[in-house]
């Protein structure tokens, strides 16, 4: 039997090459928008390219490529073609690392596809731990040299005009070894179709956009602010898998880890193109990127909220589908994070940034929970806030409740610690009758009864606010805020 290799490919520094400013500092906050599409495309596109034209520049058949996207590759070669993929990669490498001025880093690992798959992976993250945490073997000699700041002005351009201006409305993406660090639009040496649905020949990504207002362009955010119901504001919304690394090391073959890897990149590819066209979400979202176990959007703040429990509640349904045989958690699911920007120019990437940090704080607080609003909520607390909002809403709009009676709700948030429960608790209902008494509507007295419960809970012996009662307190204001 004819010698065989694995080679596993990661890319690295993502997250900082997509906050990074160009070098001359743009303050026009449409470049900025255009520069985060087109590293996030590049970032997305480039994981699917590489392996496909290493497979078609040593004549290989496509069926090789076992998993991409997602930030890695993993890819089965013969044992022969070793040599001619490390040179690929080391051309490739060094063309990435050029275009994102040093930020990106494409690492990789090679080893026989001998023994037990958890051997296997073993030697593979070992090599590639071992290049992460050592980046200057190779060079280190010339690592502290003096360099001059380069010319970011026709990387800019590139990201910017050549991915995020055509890669929504290409029909294909191609690689030529002239420029073998490059995603090409619509021509190369070596081309694949871009689809959003599951093709063998193509490359599934999700890359919808919210028109302008003529249509002919992608909306800017301050288009986007202005679709909101309520407040004129926009956000960007984060989601990450629970787990899905642990889930990966679980498998016990590679006929498991690829297909299973490949199922993940394809919901969240698939689904949030499905989920993005649909009328309430397509004029007022647009994706970031989705990769193999998390996906970002940006977009008007009240869909946002929509859109992630959307993205929710189909995941469960696809985990209880395709994972049902696998034992544990891990994997089954997901937290998000929703970071609302605090004016309406304020720069995309920072808002990003911040939904990053606020995804941080909710996965390290709990899984399969939301950061909103400034609370971590499980999901199912989410709905609870979703029903106070749209109670809160209804007494205003229909009862004529003024707008001071959220922020007399609100202050219940602020009460100071008592002693006495039995007088805190009296205090409470005291302040809560007084602000929803003057009539004697069976419907408002309804309403009245459903929002206390909310709030406060079903027990009357004590108070214990409820975190999805200020989210959906503050939800309502926004709401209800012209």
């Amino acid at each position: 039997m004819p010698e065989q290799i694995l080679l596993q490919s990661k890319i690295l520094g993502t997250e900082e090459f997509l906050l990074a400013g160009s070098a001359e500092g743009r303050s026009a906050r449409a470049a900025g928008e255009e520069l985060l599409a087109g590293r996030s495309q590049w970032i997305t596109l480039i994981c699917e390219v590489l392996p496909r034209a290493l497979l078609a520049e040593l004549g290989l058949a496509r069926i090789l490529l076992g998993s991409s996207g997602g930030g890695q590759f993993l890819i089965v070669l013969p044992g022969e073609a070793r040599g001619a993929a490390e040179s690929f990669l080391a051309s490739a490498a060094a063309h990435v690392s050029a275009l994102s001025s040093g930020d990106v880093r494409l690492i990789w690992a090679m080893t026989d596809n001998l023994g037990d798959w958890a051997v296997i992976r073993k030697r593979l993250n070992e090599e590639l731990e071992r290049k992460q945490n050592a980046p200057l073997p190779a060079d280190a000699a010339s690592a502290f040299q003096p360099f001059a700041p380069g010319n970011h002005a026709d990387t800019d351009a590139y990201f910017a005009k050549e991915l995020a201006g055509k890669v929504r409305q290409a029909a294909s993406v191609g690689w030529s070894p002239d420029a073998p660090g490059k995603v090409l639009v619509n021509e190369g040496k070596h081309t694949w179709i871009l689809t959003s649905n599951l093709s063998p020949d193509g490359i599934m990504v999700a890359r919808h956009a919210a028109p302008s207002d003529d249509g002919k362009f992608i909306a800017p955010v301050q288009t986007l602010a202005r679709r909101a119901q309520g407040r004129s504001t926009w956000g960007v919304l984060r989601g990450d898998v629970d787990y899905f690394g642990l889930r990966l090391r679980r498998v016990h073959s590679i006929e498991e880890h690829v297909p299973l890897s490949v199922l993940y990149k394809q919901f969240f590819a698939g689904e949030l193109e499905v989920i993005c066209s649909m009328p309430e979400y397509w004029k007022k979202v647009t994706v970031i990127y989705s990769g193999g176990d998390d996906f970002a959007v940006y977009g008007a703040w009240d869909a946002l909220i929509g859109l992630a429990r959307e993205v929710q509640r189909l995941f469960h349904r696809f985990t209880e589908e395709n994972l049902k045989d696998y034992p544990g958690a891990e994997g089954k699911t997901i937290s998000m994070a929703i970071a609302l920007a605090p004016e309406t120019y304020h720069p995309l990437a920072a808002v990003y940034e911040e939904a990053g940090r606020n995804l941080d704080l909710a996965k390290s607080a709990d899984r399969d929970c939301i950061y909103l609003l400034g609370r971590i909520l499980e999901w199912k607390r989410l709905n609870d806030a979703a029903e106070l909002k749209d109670t809160v809403t209804r007494l205003i709009h229909d009862f004529r409740m003024s707008r001071q009676f959220l922020y007399q709700l609100r202050s219940f948030y602020s009460f100071e610690d008592a002693t006495d429960q039995r007088q805190r608790t009296w205090r409470f209902q005291r302040r809560f009758n007084r602000i929803l008494s003057g009539t004697r509507d069976r419907e408002f007295q309804k309403l009245r009864t459903h929002l206390i419960g909310e709030i406060m809970g079903r027990k009357t012996s004590e108070v214990k606010l409820r975190p999805a009662g200020l989210v959906g307190l503050e939800w309502a204001r926004l709401v209800t805020e012209v």
